[in-house]
């Protein structure tokens, strides 16, 4: 995704279940995975070195998300009604999958994950970009990351997506177009996962051993 004032916002509403997951439960790489789309390009290098590293591993995942072919595939619902932004939705319908994956998380599990998740960032609160900062007590509040398990909160989601977007005026197509094709889009999370977590996984050791 895109990073701080060289785009819209709406970039910043984004899969932050995903990234969380992909950081591996390293504190440091979690909150520069967390963060980077507050960061922009060089900025990065103003960062401690883990933390630094968490931001590169975001844009990598971010590049092998928006390249892979189920994500291409999973946009193409979208794209009619959103054009450019379909990649957006595609990414909240992702974090649905994942919160729902019971080969990753029970329900239990991924309360503990998400409230582990809120507890690191709190305590690295002195390396979060203002922007990050003012939209963390909302993530924490409204519980972002558990409740991605819902439909209702895919649906709250996608609005918040079209609020922050400069020309977006309604999610309510979008919800729909979630909701008619639910088994094509799991199927398409299905074929994605394995392959961006093997990717995850290599370049984070690549990055710790660097």
């Amino acid at each position: 995704m895109i990073t701080n004032d060289s785009v819209n916002p709406v970039y910043r509403f984004m899969n932050y279940l995903a990234h969380a997951f992909l950081s591996f439960r390293h504190p440091q790489i979690l909150v520069g995975n967390m963060i980077s789309d507050f960061v922009k390009g060089k900025k990065k290098d103003d960062y401690p070195g883990l933390i630094k590293k968490g931001i590169m591993l975001h844009r990598s995942i971010d590049n092998f998300t928006d390249s892979h072919e189920a994500t291409m595939f999973a946009k193409q619902f979208f794209r009619p009604h959103y054009r450019l932004y379909s990649g957006a939705f595609v990414d909240v319908v992702y974090d649905h999958f994942l919160a729902n994956d019971n080969n990753e998380f029970s329900s239990n599990e991924l309360m503990g994950f998400s409230q582990q998740t809120y507890e690191v960032l709190d305590q690295y609160s002195a390396y979060l970009p203002e922007g990050f900062n003012n939209m963390l007590p909302y993530m924490k509040k409204q519980n972002w990351l558990y409740n991605y398990r819902y439909r209702w909160g895919i649906q709250n989601s996608f609005g918040g997506l079209v609020h922050r977007a400069a020309y977006l005026t309604e999610s309510k197509k979008a919800f729909d177009v979630f909701e008619d094709h639910y088994s094509e889009l799991r199927e398409c999370y299905d074929v994605f996962l394995p392959d961006v977590k093997k990717m995850a996984w290599l370049h984070f050791q690549s990055l710790l051993s660097a």
